[in-house]
């Protein structure tokens, strides 16, 4: 039985969460325990920087978000096509993949970063009195040129069927990213993609099992989604 540790409300849990609910793969899902400190617990021992999530398929254990998402194509395919079968489209799928999670991703965690004392270890440092705004600015000025960059890409270019490894890395970012700074009107195709993921089954489900979590969020969930 394959484990999937880590947080209904982390955004790169719901990266693998979601090619395991889209292709019914039965698992047992490991809620990180908060009152263990990071670097004690079993993702803290079993990742490189503590990280989460992590999968445990047997006697194997897979770290990273996207190594677990092409992990589970390999072993555990089913009827959403994660990897495209392509080489020279699964090349696409890798690059929108490193897309949505460095700049994406990587610029929406900068934002909420900003909140913390420490943010290599939020829970054990806590919030900061007044959150740091170069970081906050340089975070969403990040998020609006990725913004920018994929609405081309879209208007150009098409996707690979839903379920894909895009999918996985797309719908978490931009659910979280648009709660710090919205996607603009100038790009129609993005937003349109965002709707289009938070109306997925499996994401749906992510979204439903992370609402008791949202007073977490530094910012405050915004009331919507």
């Amino acid at each position: 039985m394959l484990e999937l540790h880590g947080h209904p409300f982390s955004s790169y849990t719901w990266k693998a969460l979601i090619p395991l609910y889209a292709n019914g793969t039965e698992f047992t899902f490991r809620e990180i325990d908060q009152s263990v400190p990071k670097f004690e617990s079993f993702t803290g021992r079993a990742h490189p920087s503590g990280q989460f999530p992590v999968l445990v398929d047997g006697g194997q254990v897979v770290v990273e978000s996207t190594s677990i998402v092409e992990h589970l194509a390999v072993h555990y395919p089913g009827p959403a096509p994660l990897i495209p079968a392509d080489p020279a489209q699964a090349a696409v799928a890798r690059m929108l993949d490193r897309v949505f999670d460095n700049y994406v991703m990587g610029n929406m965690q900068r934002v909420i970063a900003a909140h913390f004392v420490d943010r290599d270890d939020p829970a054990a440092g806590g919030l900061r009195a007044e959150p740091y705004e170069p970081e906050i600015a340089a975070g969403k000025a990040g998020l609006r040129r990725a913004y920018a960059w994929l609405e081309r890409w879209l208007e150009a270019n098409v996707l690979p069927p839903h379920v894909s490894l895009v999918t996985c890395a797309a719908a978490p970012a931009l659910f979280y990213a648009d709660w710090v700074e919205p996607i603009p009107a100038s790009c129609p195709r993005l937003a349109a993609l965002r709707a289009e993921l938070l109306a997925l089954p499996a994401v749906v489900r992510c979204v439903e099992d992370a609402r008791p979590y949202r007073a977490y969020f530094p910012y405050g969930a915004p009331d919507r989604d």
